[in-house]
């Protein structure tokens, strides 16, 4: 695939950003990078620390100077945090620099796929499974508007939605190549 200079991947925790972006990046031959892992990188400590000590504000101001960042160099996949999108800037700047696909996925396959992790500060919650579905509410809407591209990650393992999202990005340029 003749694929875009940078391929953004949006959507909630535990869509499969990461893991699915990885293996997009090997399929198309290009660099992958995550923003949250970035962020821990350049500040030196885990995400829920920053959380802890910055509070949501603070850790979303340095994400968005991160996805700015990041977002400059082309030939990759680049993976946004959940919340990346809550900022209008970061939103704006994402889908003018690259093509964006948001990674769909029900609450219930959240739930399975971050259980166990405890390195999401937002689920940190007696009750996770009414909070994503709080932060799908807010969120849903800017995902929508952010993407050029909707792909669903409820079935399939991850080198069978990999190309799902090539073939996608291809099906996306071929509408956008003669406007």
């Amino acid at each position: 695939m003749d694929h875009p200079p940078l391929i953004v991947l949006i959507g909630p925790m535990g869509a499969g950003k990461s893991s699915i972006g990885r293996q997009l990046a090997r399929q198309l031959g290009c660099d992958f990078v995550d923003s949250d892992r970035e962020l821990e990188h350049r500040t030196g400590v885990d995400i829920p620390v920053i959380f802890e000590i910055e509070g949501e504000e603070g850790f979303r101001r340095r994400e968005k100077a991160v996805i700015e960042d990041l977002s400059e160099c082309g030939d990759r996949v680049l993976a946004t945090g959940g919340g990346a999108i809550l900022d209008p800037d970061t939103r704006r700047i994402l889908r003018h620099r690259g093509v964006v696909v948001y990674l769909q996925t029900a609450i219930e396959e959240q739930l399975r796929r971050t259980r166990r992790d405890r390195n999401r500060p937002l689920l940190q919650t007696a009750d996770p499974e009414t909070r994503l579905r709080q932060l799908m509410a807010e969120r849903e809407p800017l995902y929508r508007e952010t993407a050029h591209v909707v792909v669903d990650t409820g079935a399939g393992g991850v080198p069978q939605l990999a190309k799902e999202i090539i073939q996608a990005l291809e099906g996306w340029k071929a509408e956008h190549d003669g406007s």
